[in-house]
């Protein structure tokens, strides 16, 4: 008697979530961190302008990504570090330029992450990533990612410049509650999805400090190196990880009788 009650897969069009995902995700946001700060203070564009540049790539890069059929690791990639670069960008503009305040900035863009969540769920009953494989979960996706990357930006700068913590002590305030929720990940039954979104909001901070650190100046505790060579550097390092280690799409299992 043949079985009917089999299980079918059905590809995402983002990447399983791997090491290999963590470590080319910190690299992203720590290239979306010097990388803004490049064209923003380097170039002398200002924040607005820079801020226009990297929404029109981000733009064109969701809008090739959302258009692909199937998984891309070099599409994604390249959508991801363009959130990243907006998010540096949009994040200083608000602190900066409309004088909100990192902590204004935290608040406000805490609170549409969270929207933009909570749609999310509402709309699509779920915000895991395996169920990104079509044109409106996709677009909630990366509205999400740009969200939080933004988000990122502010809360490191807030952290280590206006609590005091300065970056080395970001630094390890970020590792450390990641590894709280790397933790809680391998034994306790809390929800995969809600501590993957943990973890991905909280690299970006990361990335931040860690980006500060690379090059802001000696007298505000930065290691002064130039944006442009880290910048450089931190993409070849994205380009080894794609190139050496695995990148797959995320499934998701779907019964079928």
């Amino acid at each position: 008697m043949q079985n009917n009650n089999t299980a079918s897969y059905s590809l995402s069009k983002v990447p399983a979530v791997t090491a290999a995902f963590w470590l080319t995700k910190i690299a992203a946001t720590t290239l979306g961190e010097t990388g803004g700060d490049a064209v923003t203070m380097s170039m002398n564009l200002g924040y607005l302008t820079g801020t226009l540049i990297f929404a029109i790539i981000f733009l064109i890069a969701v809008v090739v990504q959302i258009n692909r059929h199937s998984f891309n690791k070099w599409i994604y990639w390249f959508t991801v570090v363009a959130t990243t670069t907006v998010g540096t960008t949009m994040a200083d503009f608000a602190d900066r330029s409309l004088n909100i305040g990192y902590l204004g900035g935290t608040l406000l863009l805490s609170t549409l992450l969270i929207l933009s969540l909570f749609l999310w769920k509402i709309t699509c009953g779920t915000v895991a990533v395996s169920s990104v494989n079509n044109a409106v979960t996709e677009s909630f996706y990366w509205v999400t990612i740009m969200f939080s990357q933004t988000l990122g930006t502010a809360l490191g700068d807030w952290t280590a410049d206006t609590e005091g913590l300065g970056y080395d002590g970001g630094i390890l305030l970020f590792v450390g509650a990641l590894a709280i929720i790397w933790a809680a990940s391998r034994f306790t039954s809390l929800s995969r999805t809600a501590l993957f979104w943990a973890a991905f909001i909280l690299t970006r901070p990361l990335g931040a400090v860690v980006g500060d650190l690379l090059d802001k100046p000696l007298a505000a505790g930065g290691l002064a190196l130039s944006r442009y060579g880290a910048s450089l550097t931190l993409a070849l390092i994205i380009i080894a990880c794609l190139v050496v280690l695995p990148q797959r799409p995320a499934m998701k299992t779907v019964a079928a009788n």
